[in-house]
């Protein structure tokens, strides 16, 4: 083997890297003028470079440093990388939000109808998604919120509050929302952050970001990060998070090289041989033509319909690798994929359970809980936000009585609807006789989305169980039986008369 050949198989060691280095960003997305925190972050990340090469640790080694976005985004179309993101993405949107009336009023049942309409011709749901997909390939996203008359002039860098407060109520008047963006982290770039004291409640917090070199105010580019890393990181990865894909490079990069020596080793996990050959000679003797051509017509001949003519002496060997546990080793580099990311196998990458009695039931219940709270820290306050806009733009002000809740991810069989169903309904009848009709309709009609059934239930029956004719008296001699006396009158003039007090 020549020395070509062993460079060609040695295993290279990545080149050290700095973690605390500052990210690159194209020049168009970059302000012109550096402002001052970009020397304050990069003498902290000098310092902070010396201390982890003072310790030996190689932060390249399991990926502990940004990778920069051109990476990320190639990362981005191996499909090992965009099944997880997406996997997250998709469902963190799929059942969406429902939004809650708090007073239950008509009034407000009708605005909350608007307001649906409202968040699906703006493609909330779909710009939500996109956004936890920006957050899964490159640890942060962000979302424009575009204004009728926001171009002009300086009004970018005019705050637009927190969808409630009174500057919201000042920018966003009736039919001011136009669109939601979302925009890539690579076209927005961090100014004006406190770098100063830790105690202040911008601390590693950019006031502006500039996309495209537009300077943009933080309240009309909503951000957001799901996995934030410390702060001497923090500029590092250019006030984002750890991306998803970045997390599971090792993972992924262990599968990818398992999956490629098993695949070499299938393809010449036979090899056969003829003992008693006289190499030597025939190599001494310049006849090292006839013995390759005698091996090339082996092998091309090699099927079961082949013959082999063997001289004196010779003898035919075959050394067979055994294949046995292969596919256990593959699975599981592939299954530790999984690990990382929280995704059921079954979700991530089809695998069904197997064995008496096996279910994923659990592990895709754990799953929902996991998505369920990141909806909540991911989305939470931005979509609270988002929702004022909305009600801002729609009504011109903001009706306090109406909040969002997560749709819940886990959908019941059909056997636990109907045991549901027949469970709540036996509750509600027991209480009938104390309840009004009207309210013993809409608690029928409640069960609705949960259980499918009394979905026929409307208003109009509601409002007619209202004007029901209200349940005659009884009269208390009926149940007599015959030639029974009547019950005593239990009127005042039958009492007996109670002695006056002295005066």
């Amino acid at each position: 083997m020549t020395r070509e050949h062993v460079a060609l198989f040695a295993k290279a060691k990545p080149a050290k890297v700095d973690p605390f280095a500052l990210p690159a960003f194209p020049r168009s997305a970059t302000p012109s003028v550096s402002l001052a925190q970009d020397d304050a972050l990069s003498a902290t990340g000098q310092w902070a470079a010396q201390v982890l090469a003072a310790g030996q640790i190689d932060a390249a080694l399991e990926g502990q440093h940004f990778l920069g976005y051109p990476t990320l985004s190639a990362m981005a179309q191996r499909p090992e990388y965009r099944r997880i993101v997406e996997t997250i993405a998709t469902e963190m949107t799929r059942k969406w939000i429902r939004l809650v009336n708090r007073k239950g009023d008509e009034q407000t049942q009708d605005r909350i109808d608007l307001l649906t309409d409202a968040l699906e011709r703006l493609n909330v749901r779909d710009a939500f998604r996109r956004v936890a997909e920006g957050d899964g390939f490159f640890g942060r996203g962000h979302l424009y919120i575009a204004l009728d008359g926001d171009q002009v002039g300086d009004e970018l860098m005019a705050p637009i509050g927190n969808g409630r407060d009174a500057a919201s109520r000042q920018k966003v008047r009736k039919d001011k929302l136009l669109r939601l963006q979302p925009v890539e982290a690579v076209w927005a770039y961090p100014q004006s952050y406190n770098t100063i004291n830790p105690l202040d409640a911008d601390w590693y917090v950019p006031q502006t970001w500039y996309v495209q070199g537009k300077a943009i105010h933080r309240s009309r580019l909503l951000t957001f990060v799901g996995r934030e890393v410390p702060d001497l990181l923090k500029s590092a990865y250019a006030f984002g998070g750890l991306a998803m894909t970045q997390m599971a490079q090792p993972y992924v990069a262990n599968w990818l090289r398992t999956r490629e020596d098993v695949s070499d080793l299938i393809a010449s996990f036979s090899v056969s041989g003829v003992k008693g050959m006289a190499l030597a000679e025939m190599l001494a003797s310049g006849s090292a033509e006839n013995l390759a051509n005698r091996i090339d017509l082996f092998v091309n001949a090699r099927d079961n319909r082949g013959f082999m003519a063997l001289g004196e002496g010779e003898d035919f060997f075959n050394v067979s690798t055994n294949l046995g546990t292969l596919d256990k080793l593959q699975a599981q580099a592939q299954e530790q994929i999984a690990s990382v990311c929280g995704i059921p196998l079954v979700k991530l990458l089809g695998v069904t359970p197997s064995g008496l009695n096996a279910s994923s039931d659990g592990e895709v219940r754990v799953f929902y809980d996991f998505i369920h709270a990141y909806q909540e820290k991911l989305f939470g306050e931005n979509l609270k936000r988002v929702i004022g806009f909305v009600q801002l733009s729609e009504f011109g002000y903001i009706d306090e009585d109406i909040g969002f809740e997560f749709e819940p991810l886990w959908q019941m069989s059909e056997a636990e609807k109907a045991d549901v169903a027949l469970k709540r309904t036996q509750a509600i009848m027991t209480a009938e006789p104390a309840l009004p009709s009207d309210v013993v309709m809409r608690e029928l009609r409640e069960m609705a989305d949960a259980t499918g059934v009394f979905t026929q239930i409307t208003d109009e029956d509601i409002d007619a169980a209202l004007t029901e004719a209200p349940v005659p008296e009884t009269d208390p001699d009926a149940n007599q039986p015959d030639g029974a006396e009547p019950l005593p009158d239990r009127s005042d003039d039958l009492l007996p008369e109670l002695p006056q007090a002295a005066e």
